[in-house]
């Protein structure tokens, strides 16, 4: 019987320097589950999972807008991802990449098959905030969070293609992302159900839609979200929360997700919308969600993480900002001095406002 696709290790493929192939790379897991740094664990006992003969692997969920779970995928439909985004960006053997992203969700493990598949170069550094600051080599591609982007801009000139992910990227970082002119950046559009991006968008306007990868074809459901086909990633009709715009067969425009549709007083708002705008003026973490209002419905409140004696400099900022459209000016500012997130550092936005806050302030 034929060795499966999915388990080969391309003959190029480099792990922080030195050449494995599948046999070795398997004593390669054992060393970083026994002896390796936190990150280094994760990525071992996947290594194993990946490279056992079974054709088939758990992968768990985000857990962003519920509970995470375990979803059973098939191998040769990560291959097969992996090939897209190699066809899509340019990439090819002998490219280096970098591999600082955390190992526990999709994103950070499929950089690590994408590396194997392609045969690339890959460097493992830890998933810090800035990860190019504890090396001085430069990168053919490389994958981020927002974050992680955003405190590494001195160093991306020694980034060629970039792309981020993981979170909504604000208006002010794309407009420093774009001025780095030999930087290649894209925001990506994905899930573990689509084994990480089908789509992504320039950061040349704030505005660009997605783009779709080949071979994917997309629709809307009776509620106006996106429901996704692709064939080579073994997905049919996959329902997603995700309110879009459908510019047309290969394009659309990400609007929110619905699980943040405000409904006040019979006016449906998209907290995503206004946050584009109050990203542009606030640096502090924060989202734009609702507390109930006995004739509203749904009152639009930004919630915002600061310090007590901070909360009326952030107010100030919001009254001032006159990018607003009608009906979309939160009323009601609540502060936290730290906010419920996912294991993988997403905002879980209604257990958070079920929390008690230190300061509510009319807007």
């Amino acid at each position: 019987m034929k060795t499966p696709h999915f388990s080969k290790v391309h003959n190029h493929f480099k792990l922080n320097g030195f050449h494995y192939d599948k046999k070795s790379l398997v004593e390669v897991g054992y060393s970083f589950v026994k002896e390796g740094d936190p990150f280094e664990q994760i990525l071992g006992a996947f290594l194993y999972d990946w490279l056992n003969p079974k054709a088939t692997i758990l992968l768990e969920t985000s857990g962003t807008t519920g509970v995470s779970k375990k979803i059973e995928f098939d191998k040769q439909a990560m291959v097969n991802s992996a090939i897209a985004t190699g066809d899509y960006f340019g990439l090819t053997v002998r490219h280096k990449a970098l591999h600082c992203l955390p190992a526990n969700y999709i994103a950070g493990k499929m950089m690590l098959i994408r590396a194997m598949v392609l045969g690339f170069s890959l460097d493992l550094i830890s998933p810090t905030v800035n990860p190019l600051e504890e090396t001085e080599k430069t990168y053919d591609f490389a994958a981020m969070t927002p974050m992680q982007a955003s405190h590494s801009i001195p160093y991306l000139e020694r980034v060629k293609t970039l792309i981020v992910g993981g979170g909504q990227v604000p208006e002010h970082l794309q407009s420093k992302l774009k001025q780095i002119k030999s930087l290649r950046v894209f925001e990506t559009y994905g899930m573990t159900e689509t084994l990480s991006h089908i789509a992504v968008r320039t950061m040349d306007d704030p505005y660009a839609q997605f783009q779709l990868l080949p071979n994917i074809r997309i629709h809307q459901d009776d509620r106006g979200c996106l429901v996704i086909d692709a064939p080579y990633l073994f997905v049919k009709g996959l329902k997603t929360n995700d309110k879009v715009e459908i510019l047309d067969t290969q394009t659309f425009r990400l609007l929110g997700r619905i699980d943040n549709v405000i409904n006040s007083g019979g006016i449906k708002i998209h907290a995503e919308q206004i946050e584009r705008v109050l990203a542009r003026v606030l640096y502090a973490p924060f989202f734009v969600g609702s507390i109930p209002h006995e004739t509203l419905g749904e009152q639009l409140t930004l919630v915002v993480q600061a310090k007590k004696q901070e909360m009326e400099k952030v107010r100030s900022i919001v009254k001032e900002c006159q990018d607003f459209r009608k009906y979309e000016k939160p009323k009601i500012l609540l502060g936290y001095s730290s906010f419920v997130t996912t294991e993988s550092g997403k905002i879980k936005r209604k257990e958070t406002l079920k929390t008690l806050c230190h300061s509510k302030l009319d807007l």
